[in-house]
C-alpha cells in the first residue's frame, strides 16, 4: 500500500503535535460552555479520537455520514445518510472534518444545522486545501493548509483504501487517474 504514496506530506509525530495544540485551544476556547462535537463520518473519525483525547472540557459527541464525492472529485450534491441523534437548539457546535477542500459539504451542513438553533457552529479540520475552495467558507480551527494534491492517510481516503495510513501522503496520480 504504501507503494502507492508519492512521498508522506505530514507525519504521524507533525500530525499529534498540532492535533494537541487545536485541543488545546478548543480547550481554552470552550470552557464552561459544553459544546458538542460532530464528526462527519467517515473521514472524521481518527482525527476526532485523537482531538477529543486533547480536550479537556466537558463535552458530548455526535456523528453525521454525508456523501458528496464520486472517486476523486465532489458531485456537487451532498446527501445526508446519517442525521444527529441529539437535540442541539441553544448548543454549542464544533464540526470536525477530516479536510475542508471545496467547501461544499461543509457550508451545506452548517446551513442545514443553523436551522435548528444552536447556540454557535464552529469548524476544526485536520486539513485546509484552500485552492479547491468553491463555498465561501473557513475553519475555525485548522491543522495544516496543504497543497491541491490527492492526500490520504490518517483517515482520508481513496475508494474507501488508506485511511489507516499512520501519516498524511500523497498518492500517486497513476493510482487515480
Amino acid at each position: 500500500m504504501t507503494k502507492d504514496i508519492e512521498r508522506v506530506l505530514l507525519s504521524r509525530e507533525e500530525i499529534q503535535s498540532k492535533v494537541a495544540e487545536i485541543g488545546k485551544q478548543i480547550t481554552e476556547d470552550f470552557a464552561d460552555k459544553n459544546p458538542i462535537f460532530i464528526g462527519v463520518l467517515k473521514g472524521c473519525f481518527i482525527f476526532m479520537a485523537d482531538l477529543m483525547r486533547n480536550v479537556d472540557i466537558r463535552c458530548s459527541m455526535d456523528f453525521m455520514a454525508v456523501s458528496s464525492y464520486s472517486g476523486t472529485s465532489s458531485t456537487g450534491a451532498v446527501k445526508i445518510n446519517k442525521d444527529l441523534n441529539q437535540d442541539i437548539a441553544g448548543r454549542h457546535l464544533i464540526l470536525v472534518e477530516d479536510i475542508l477542500d471545496s467547501g461544499v459539504t461543509l457550508n451545506y451542513l452548517k446551513n442545514y444545522l443553523q436551522v435548528r438553533q444552536p447556540a454557535s457552529v464552529h469548524i476544526a479540520t485536520l486539513l485546509d486545501k484552500p485552492a479547491r475552495r468553491k463555498a465561501d467558507i473557513h475553519a475555525d480551527y485548522s491543522c495544516f493548509e496543504v497543497p491541491d494534491a490527492f492526500v490520504v492517510g490518517y483517515g482520508l481516503d481513496y475508494n474507501e483504501c488508506y485511511r489507516n495510513l499512520p501519516y498524511i501522503g500523497i498518492l500517486k496520480p497513476e493510482v487515480y487517474s
